[in-house]
Formats: C-alpha cells, structure tokens, sequence
C-alpha cells in the first residue's frame, strides 16, 4: 500500500463498509450508536474502523447537522483560581452531551473580548459561556446581538440576548458587614476591586447598604486590579491614610490576601489590630496564615448550571432567564482570633 493510502484522512466511510462487508449506511449507524446490526457484525465493523485508523469527517457532519458541537468559553483571566473551578463544572456537562470546549482568556481586555468573541463566531461554536464580561453595557449588547446561544456568568445583560448565573453579591456584602460587626469593629474599609466589574458594583452597593442600616457608613474605599498586587496597593494606601480602620472587606481572596502582606508591612496583626474577609474561598485562602475568611460560592456549581442553561438554548428549549447562587461564609483565622 502507498504512502498515500495510509493517511488516514484518506479513509471514508465506504472504505469501513468494504472491509466489514456491510453497506455504507450500517457502519453509519453502529458508529454513531444508533443499532440496528447484531453484536458481530458490529464488533467488525469497529474493528474494520480501527484498523482504517478511521475518523469522521466533523465538518461534513457540521453541515449537515448545522452544528459544530464546539462551545467557547471565555474567562477574564485564567491565572486566577476562581475561573478553571468554573470552566470544569461546564466541561463535565459539555462532555456529557458530546460538545468541546474552546477557552479563550482574554487578559481583563474587553478588547480581547471583541477580538476573541468575532473568532469564536467565524468558527461557528454552537454556543459560548462569557465569564465577567468586561465590556460596558452598550458594547456588550451589540456584541450579543448577533450570537445564537450565550449565557453570561457574573453579569447580566439584555435577557432577550443571553441569560445569566451571577452570585448574590449583594447578599454576601451583608454576610461580611454582619461578621464583622458582630465581633464589635466598626471602622471597615472597602478594597472594591475593578471599577468596571458588575461583581464589584453588587459588592459595593451591598456593603453601604448594610452598613446604613447600622448607622454606619465605609471609612474609604478603594478600586484596584483582581489581583494579589492590586489588593496590597490599595490596602496599602488606605491604611496608611486611616490607622483608625479596623476592618477591611476584600472584593476577592487574592485582593485580601494582597492585603494581608500590605498589613504585615506596616507590622499590623492580623486579626488583632485588622480583621480581613475575602470572596469566592478559593483554595489558597486557607493555605495562608492566617486563613482568610471568605465568602464562599460553589464555583464548580456555576459552571455546570451555565452549560446547562446554554444547552437548553441550543436544543431551543425554553430556560431560566436568571439563575442566581448565595454565597456563604466561611469563618477563618482573618477575623477570628481563636482560628488559624
């Protein structure tokens, strides 16, 4: 046999059917799960398939199908930990129903975004998953406007144009001011992350809220970068102008981490002298010392609620608008002295 004959792109499915000795549509059939031989035959014919190092022809089946059982995801910035635990919980739904996933991380750029969302559609994913979209409200909406099947996470959106699984932000501001008035401060600072993070909006909108209701109001706060570094600059900077703060809620765990090293450069004891609650309890909250206390949302969780939504648009059923998960508190060493 020549070289050429043994690519095996060359192979088609009537070559399977003169090896196994049955008709075209009979392989068709048992290699798309579909019965209708007995086991021998079968077993022949995957056997016919393997020996031919067969493979079927995806974009053939595309067009036929309409489909290309592709799905994008796109995620802010894939180094931090929050997003991978998301892409997972969409992966084990996707998987499940015969789709692959495309992740693109598009470096906190709604640029990028644009950039990667026009590829994904010149590929003709069959529908896509958009993590903390960081464009602004209009952009975003003309963005949606031409896509078939979208479900945006940790945003919201016209919902005739993408439904939603965004966490109860607000809920969990609450959560942090109720922990850390309870254990008697009063003087709480804001690290509030990026100012154009829906995330960061509910989180702030939440904090005042809860704090006027105690007849208190945020002594500062500060946006910054969703980053260790960013979290240790903007703490740095507030506790240098109020040494009266004896409380800071962080919009996520790497920025409350960045502020306990910014802490422990104006040698302040954490939780002695600063008391410190972080978002989305991700793993390395609890391998620091001490631990943060976090609001926990089960990440693994968003993602398989999200795929689900959006495969449910792509078979056209009707589906939720809004899905919306409750963070929970995690108590750690951060704010309680007598944990580590």
């Amino acid at each position: 046999m020549s070289e050429m004959a043994q690519d095996e792109t060359l192979f088609t499915l009537e070559d399977v059917a003169s090896r196994a000795g049955v008709s075209r549509m009979t392989v068709s059939r048992v290699l798309n799960n579909r019965g209708g031989a007995s086991e021998e035959t079968q077993r022949r014919i995957r056997q016919a398939a393997r020996e031919l190092n067969y493979r079927p022809n995806a974009m053939a089946r595309s067009l036929k199908s309409r489909r290309s059982s592709i799905i994008g995801v796109i995620v802010p910035d894939i180094s931090n930990p929050f997003f991978p635990e998301i892409f997972r919980g969409a992966e084990s739904v996707a998987q499940a129903s015969g789709y692959t996933l495309i992740l693109s991380n598009v470096v906190e750029s709604a640029d990028r975004e644009a950039e990667v969302l026009e590829k994904l559609l010149a590929q003709q994913v069959d529908g896509i998953i958009w993590c903390s979209a960081r464009m602004e409200d209009a952009a975003l909406k003309k963005a949606l406007a031409p896509t078939k099947s979208v479900v945006l996470v940790n945003r919201e959106s016209d919902p005739e144009l993408a439904s939603s699984v965004t966490v109860d932000y607000a809920l969990g501001a609450r959560l942090a001011v109720d922990h850390l008035t309870e254990i008697g401060l009063r003087q709480i600072g804001l690290i509030a992350g990026p100012d154009w993070s829906f995330g960061a909006v509910e989180r702030i909108r939440g904090v005042q809220k809860a704090m006027e209701a105690r007849g208190l109001a945020p002594v500062d706060m500060v946006n910054c970068d969703p980053t260790i570094q960013g979290g240790e600059t903007a703490a740095a900077s507030m506790l240098a102008k109020h040494d009266s703060i004896d409380g800071l809620i962080c919009y996520n765990d790497l920025t409350a981490i960045g502020a306990l090293q910014a802490a422990r450069n104006l040698e302040l004891d954490v939780p002695k002298d600063l008391a410190l609650i972080g978002f989305d309890d991700i793993d390395l909250a609890q391998l620091v010392t001490p631990t943060i206390t976090s609001l926990g949302v089960e990440r693994y969780e968003i993602g398989r609620a999200a795929m689900k939504l959006l495969l449910k648009q792509i078979d056209g059923q009707e589906t939720e608008q809004k899905i919306v998960l409750h963070p929970k508190l995690m108590m750690r060493g951060s704010t309680l002295k007598t944990v580590v």
